[in-house]
Formats: structure tokens, sequence, C-alpha cells
């Protein structure tokens, strides 16, 4: 709320006109909320490539105006190609709303305290809601992050990605804190961010605590893991799945590259690393590797020094080739933290952790229905071969009570 208070305090400072500073405030919020709307129909941001060919796509706007205490507003309502795009968030027929018990528990789950909420409330609409009575109605959310920490997960994951990004929270002072998560992919194709945490800052530590407890949720089976290079996070994920295998993020190898190159080479540097990690197997790519290395290593013996160790480099060309496209990086898990943080610039500090966590449990809640019932590329294909590797990893125990032969 940060930002929405510094321009009350400069609107009344001007002596400009309340009432159209909350109108113009909710205008903007609502015709945010409607696109918000029709990207989660779609699928994808607006420009991703995600969309193409999916048969649906934008396809412009239409006016619509609501009346508000403090005048109409002027709304762009969002269109499909299809014409299939149902919103929700106005009444069809309707041309005002009294649905204040809707609107709050919709700004409590996005992580705004119930003080902040009162005070809006009461700004926007001439309702006095006290934080009580705020926190009374948005009950209907309590519990809801409690539960997405607690359920059962799916026994196997083809692919599990461990990746953190930092957020601004107020504990006594303000600090950026690492939330890291974990997201997979089952053998048929299917994301779902399995869960996250909150720790001061990023350890290999954590992503295993993280994974003992969902070891108790019932997850059993993991092929691959995919994260950055994070110091002892390849121990640190095998001590718990010793049979899976790990793949560091090319990404993130080349953003190192970069880091010890000079700018002028980096281009010409990058261009000759790229095929290491574009070749049809493991062998090609370790030779690559080598003409890589005596061509750079002289001018830069730094590079030699990082690439010493090769154990994680090429565990992605064991697995189909119809989906070594999604996993040789941690970009899918990355990118997904990108689009957390778009949304929480919007509060540029956290209050408390609990407003954190219901913002974070929206979000992640909302990914996993997103892609409950979609199939990530490449995985339709490669379904078989991927339960031909679990039987083999993970072969079927006896009974405690049975006698091997």
């Amino acid at each position: 709320m940060s930002d929405l208070n510094t321009e009350l305090m400069t609107a009344l400072l001007k002596n400009d006109s309340l009432d159209e500073f909350f109108r113009e405030h909710l205008e903007n919020a609502m015709n945010d909320l409607l696109q918000t709307e029709l990207t989660a129909f779609l699928g994808y941001e607006k420009h991703s490539s995600e969309g193409w060919g999916t048969g649906n796509s934008r396809n412009g706007t239409y006016d619509r105006s609501f009346d508000t205490k403090y005048g109409a507003l002027k709304l762009k309502i969002p269109r499909d190609r299809n014409g299939e795009f149902d919103q929700h968030l106005l009444p069809e027929y309707e041309r005002r709303s009294d649905s204040l018990e809707t609107t709050v528990i919709q700004l409590y789950r996005k992580g705004i305290t119930t003080r902040e909420i009162a005070d809006l409330i009461e700004k926007m609409y001439g309702h006095h809601y006290s934080p009580a009575t705020v926190s009374n109605i948005a009950k209907a959310v309590e519990g809801q992050t409690e539960k997405f920490h607690k359920r059962q997960v799916p026994a196997r994951f083809a692919v599990i990605y461990c990746d953190a990004t930092y957020l601004s929270l107020r504990r006594d002072t303000v600090a950026k804190e690492a939330l890291h998560v974990i997201l997979g992919i089952t053998p048929d194709g299917k994301k779902e961010v399995l869960d996250y945490a909150l720790y001061p800052t990023e350890a290999a530590s954590n992503y295993e605590d993280m994974l003992i407890d969902l070891r108790q949720r019932g997850l059993k089976e993991v092929l691959l893991f995919v994260s950055d290079g994070l110091t002892g996070i390849r121990d640190a994920l095998l001590r718990q799945f010793p049979a899976a295998e790990h793949q560091s993020c090319w990404v993130h190898i080349c953003r190192n590259v970069c880091k010890i190159v000079r700018q002028k080479d980096r281009k010409a540097v990058l261009d000759d690393l790229k095929p290491v990690y574009s070749q049809d197997t493991a062998e090609d790519a370790d030779k690559k590797l080598d003409e890589f290395l005596a061509k750079y290593s002289g001018r830069y013996p730094k590079l030699a020094k990082m690439f010493e160790n090769r154990v994680s480099l090429f565990a992605f060309y064991q697995f189909p080739k119809e989906i070594r496209v999604s996993i040789y990086t941690s970009n899918l898990v990355e990118n997904n933290n990108k689009g957390l943080k778009h949304k929480a610039k919007i509060k540029e500090q956290f209050p408390n952790e609990d407003s954190l966590e219901r913002f974070l449990c929206e979000h992640y809640c909302e990914y996993n229905r997103k892609n409950a019932d979609r199939t990530h590329r490449g995985f339709k294909k490669a379904e078989a071969e991927l339960l031909a590797m679990f039987d083999e990893k993970y072969p079927l125990q006896p009974p405690a009570d049975v006698k091997v032969a």
C-alpha cells in the first residue's frame, strides 16, 4: 500500500479531488484485473510464445461504464478471438456493485492487511469496516495456506526444478528474504508447484528440508532435479533421492561464463558454447566441450577450472529428445518467479509474513489450477519412455515378509 499512500499524500497537498483520485485508482485496478482474468483464461501472457498454435488469442476490448460512489468507471472489457471468454469481475447486467464482502476477501487473499483493507474500503465506498470486521469476513480464506503446505502430492515426478527469488518483507525492519520454490512435472506432463518456503538466505539445506517434508506428503520417486549451481545443492537433493539425476542449468552456466570473459568476446564465446548443449548425445557434448576449452582456456584459464567437474552438465541427455528443451535449464521455475515478482511490485514490501503467505498461496494455487489439465510440451510423446525409466530406477520392492530367493 506504500505507493497508494504516497500518491494520496501528494493529492492532499495539491488539494486535488479525492473523489477523482480514488475513481482513477479503482478504474485502473479493475481494468488490470479484467486483463488478468483473460490471461488466466487463455493460459499465457500477452505476446508470449506459449500462445502460438493454441487456437485462441486476444481480440481487443469493448467499453463499459460502471458506477461507483466516486463516479463512473470507464472499463475496457477484454475479448478473445473465439468469443468464449466470460469475465467474472462484474455482474453481467448490473452497472454498480455493493459486494464489499467479496472485495474484502479478494484483497485479503492478495496479501493486504486487515487494517489497510478497512481504511481502503472506507475511503472508496464510505462504509466503515473495523479491522476486526474485516478479519471476520476474511476468515473464508484462513487455513488456505496451511492446507497448501500439508496437502498430499503425487508420488512420481519426472522433473523437479528448484529455484529461489528474493522478496521484501518487514519484520522489525524491511529486508529481502529468499523464497525457495519447488516445481515439478509429472510423467504425463502436468506441472505443479509442490511447495514454497521463506528463509533469510538461499541455501542447499533449505531445499533438502523441503524435500524431507514432501516425502512425508507422498513424494516417492524423482527422475531428474534441475537447479542453478548453488553450492552443495546437488548433494542435498540426491541425499533424499539417490536414484535421481541432477542437471545444472545451462542458462546459469552461460551467465557465469560471461562473468569471466571480456565484453567484446562474450558473443563469440557463447556462440561456441551453445553447440555443447545442443548435441544428440552426452558423448558428443563432452567432445564439443573439450574443443571449446581448447579454443578459449588459454586466453581465459578460469574457464578450464569452471568445467573441471562435469558430473551435472549432461544429465539431460539421458532423457527423451522431446523434453530436453524443457530440462536443460531451470527457466520454467525462473519464469514463474519473474511473474510472481511482477505482481509483488504493487506491494513494494509485505508488512508481515502472514500477508506474504496469503499472497504467495493465492499465486501458486492459481498456477496449479491453471495447469491442472494441461500437458507440458513434449511430455505426451515421452511419457512411455519416462515410465520405463521409473521402472528401471525404482524397481518394485517385495513386501517385508517375502523372502527373495
